[in-house]
């Protein structure tokens, strides 16, 4: 569960059969003219050439002056049934099968601490109170309920009413609704709140926290070991506490949180795991009860103590009192804990463009895909339209804005808490409306703080969510693993098919089935003149195109039955019996390198180099992938549009702005196509230097043109001296500020400025 910290006019898509990237077979010749092939588009991409700093696009206008935002935004329901109370520092965990469950938490008004399990169902959007048996744990707050094997709750640590500090595991069973308390060895950790917890090959991992008479910091980590219950020693790692922590390639990453100083900080710090005897094997340490004497393993633990009279709260639950459940003593002493085995990193953001600030609006943090998500929800003190996601790569420590808060949240809300499924496809965001009119009161008369629920769909944004992630990109962030001589017999189906991709059948290759493309060598005008022609020649049948002039390119050699198997259009076709059943051939008039692209995912599932290609000859390049979008959605194949999204999200750059926000038009992806306008207004200079801007079709241009508010313009010189800096600011100040940055520019070269321009994001940042 992430951790909330407390402040002290769209193209049309072409999805129907029967449709290409030049358009539909219902449009004019005039209307064909007038867009751009994407093969002259793809194939005629150069770098862009530098330009001074002496234009600046004016910021844009206020909101009220804005069109309607197109594109996708997360919707805002009303839950219903047994409501939580004002719960704060509870646990919400997704549980998979629709469900969301919460535990514990206290009384925003009236400070009482709870332990009731709730369970809200994402379809009803029902709220129930779950009755629950066994070892019922006391109640407490701040603590963290981590889901392990899809059907158990991992709940550890926390506060009780009595503000002791908790340090035991119960485990809930999501299916039976029964509390166990395992009998647990090795030196048990310092109890603690507010913790980050993380699963790692049946370990779980506990960071942080706060401790203590004075709620000292802490600054270990140590790990439960789940096959035999036997916890670790402590090491030191980073004092924190309201953080996240998140494992992914064989490391521990620890974001935001405060510090020991109560600052809220920005710094990323991550622990390597991987080739580490003290986190690989199972810990061997003497082992103690909970009450710290040694004792047998075997041996039974202390009874369970009953629940005392529950107490009625004003929400109407029972608040169920218990003998508080805390180890005081303590095993770990901060200042002698010795540092963590393996590699200690840190990366502090100081600031920059997309670098979100951590000082203002509530952050929540959780992780998909090998990417720290970042939402900044408002506050007391920020507006939604002053709210932003923003996606940090852990592969390439760059921080991007995806979409700004006007575009993702409705205002008169304030979220309190947010919750991830396994996959990393989808988010939920809990709160309740801060409008009077809106709010439902509760039985004392108070909001509630989990009434509303956001879902936010993260595959709208191109995140290939956990189990699709690719799995290169834990190959890239340790390139040392792709030079190594001895490989597996097999390292997957995917990667054993790319071996017989494109190789003629007397190599051995059982290929029985042969595509053409587009030749690398023909002649533009001809090409587009025979589509125009042909257009409206099109099969019902097939997709091919009927234009027997166009130059072809080489053959490439495949096997049919991959083609059948994992193209539903080509198994349409085949099935039908078209022409390329009896010839055996198929010609896609799209360009070379595209349609390999294309091909090549279908063997493997990927458009990203693999381990046996160490120099990338297979990667399609970003102009081929912006082809293999169109094609996704031409050919609806969903997961191949989720690949190209992310990836040209994640590598959009001057040279390929426009041919992105061109072709995620054609493609009706939206948020791309906002996005990459927004980056084509940012860059704006440079973007109308590149020869994918000279190429787009006059429609085109000026629908790009539009993509700026009505009340913005274009200032320079002096002018922009006086009026505002780049970061936004007005005065004397930032005119200076412009000035010298225009100065040096000037007497930079082109090159410099490139360069420049491409280390933005790493602009402010501390390694250490």
């Amino acid at each position: 569960m992430a951790q909330q910290q407390q402040p002290p006019a769209t193209p049309t898509g072409l999805a129907s059969a029967g449709h290409s990237i030049f358009g539909g077979p219902d449009q004019t010749n005039t209307d064909m003219t007038s867009q751009m092939s994407l093969t002259s588009f793809a194939s005629t991409l150069t770098p862009a050439s530098a330009s001074s700093n002496n234009t600046f696009i004016m910021p844009n206008s206020p909101l009220k002056n804005r069109a309607p935002m197109d594109g996708y935004r997360p919707k805002v329901t009303r839950t219903l049934g047994q409501r939580p109370a004002c719960l704060v520092n509870a646990s919400v965990t997704y549980c998979g099968n629709n469900q969301i469950y919460a535990f514990g938490g206290f009384d925003q008004y009236t400070d009482e601490v709870y332990n009731h399990v709730l369970r809200l169902d994402l379809v009803s959007h029902q709220w129930t109170l779950v009755d629950n048996y066994g070892d019922i744990p006391g109640v407490r707050m701040g603590h963290t309920a981590t889901l392990y094997k899809g059907d158990k709750l991992l709940v550890f640590g926390g506060e009780n009413e009595h503000r002791t500090y908790l340090s035991d595991l119960i485990i809930f069973d999501l299916k039976t609704a029964h509390w166990t308390q395992p009998a647990v060895t090795g030196p048990i950790p310092k109890g603690r709140a507010r913790h980050a917890a993380v699963l790692h090959e049946d370990k779980l991992f506990i960071v942080g926290g706060i401790t203590g008479h004075d709620n000292y910091v802490l600054d270990d980590i140590c790990y439960l070991d789940l096959k035999t219950y036997t916890w670790s020693r402590s090491w030191r790692f980073v004092g924190r506490f309201d953080h996240s922590a998140y494992i992914w390639s064989d490391r521990v990453w620890v974001f935001g949180g405060l510090s020991e100083d109560m600052d809220k900080v920005s710094d990323l710090w991550w622990l390597d795991l991987k080739g580490n005897p003290a986190f690989e094997s199972p810990p061997h340490i003497g082992t103690l009860d909970r009450s710290g004497t040694p004792r047998h393993p075997t041996s039974p633990r202390p009874p369970y103590q009953a629940p005392q009279s529950p107490v009625v709260g004003s929400s109407g639950y029972a608040a169920n009192s218990r003998t508080p459940q805390v180890n005081t003593p303590s095993f770990h002493l901060k200042a002698y804990a010795p540092p963590a085995p393996g590699a200690i990193s840190a990366l502090k953001f100081v600031g920059g463009a997309n670098v979100p600030s951590q000082g203002q609006g509530i952050h929540f943090h959780v992780y998909s895909s090998g990417t720290l998500l970042d939402f900044v929800t408002p506050a007391a003190t920020i507006t939604s339209k002053e709210c932003s996601l923003s996606a940090l790569d852990l592969g390439t420590l760059r921080w991007q804005k995806l979409a700004e808060g006007r575009e993702i949240f409705k205002s008169g809300y304030r979220w309190h808490y947010c919750t991830m499924n396994e996959d990393g496809t989808k988010a939920w965001l809990l709160g309740c409306p801060t409008e009077a009119g809106a709010i439902d009161l509760g039985i004392n008369g108070l909001e509630e703080y989990l009434s509303d629920i956001m879902e936010i769909d993260l595959r709208r944004y191109g995140f290939l969510g956990n189990n699709l992630a690719s799995e290169s990109r834990t190959d890239l962030a340790r390139p040392s693993l792709r030079l190594r001589n001895v490989e597996p017999p097999s390292k997957g189906l995917g990667f054993d098919l790319a071996r017989l991709f494109d190789q003629p059948p007397e190599s051995g290759s059982g290929t029985d089935f042969i595509v053409t493309a587009l030749s690398r060598d023909f002649n533009e005008d001809e090409v587009m003149g025979s589509a125009l022609m042909h257009a409206n020649e099109l099969d019902e049948g097939s997709q091919t195109w009927l234009a027997p002039d166009a130059p072809t390119s080489p053959p490439i050699h495949v096997h049919r039955l991959i083609l059948q198997a994992r193209w539903p259009h080509f198994a349409r076709l085949w099935a039908s019996q078209m022409a390329e059943f009896h010839t055996k051939k198929m010609h896609i008039p799209e360009p070379y390198s595209v349609v390999k692209a294309f091909l090549y995912y279908l063997y493997t599932d990927r458009i990203d180099p693999t381990d046996g290609d160490p120099e990338g000859s297979t990667t399609a390049h970003l102009s081929d992938v912006a082809g293999l979008l169109v094609m996704s959605n031409i050919y609806n194949i969903p997961h191949l549009r989720l690949l190209c999204v992310n990836r040209l999200s994640k590598e959009l750059d001057v040279d390929h702005a426009c041919i992105i926000w061109y072709c995620s038009g054609l493609a009706s992806e939206d948020w791309l196509r906002k996005r990459a306008a927004t980056f084509c207004m940012t860059h704006w200079g440079r973007v109308v230097r590149t020869v994918g801007f000279q190429r787009l079709p006059r429609a085109a241009l000026v629908e790009l043109s539009q993509e700026v508010d009505m009340e913005g313009r274009v200032v320079g010189g002096d002018e922009l001296d006086m009026m505002v800096g780049m970061d936004g600011r007005f005065g004397d100040e930032a005119g200076a500020l412009a000035a010298a940055r225009r100065k040096e520019s000037v007497s930079s070269s082109q090159t410099q400025m490139l360069e420049a321009d491409e280390d933005d994001d790493d602009e402010g940042m501390e390694l250490s």
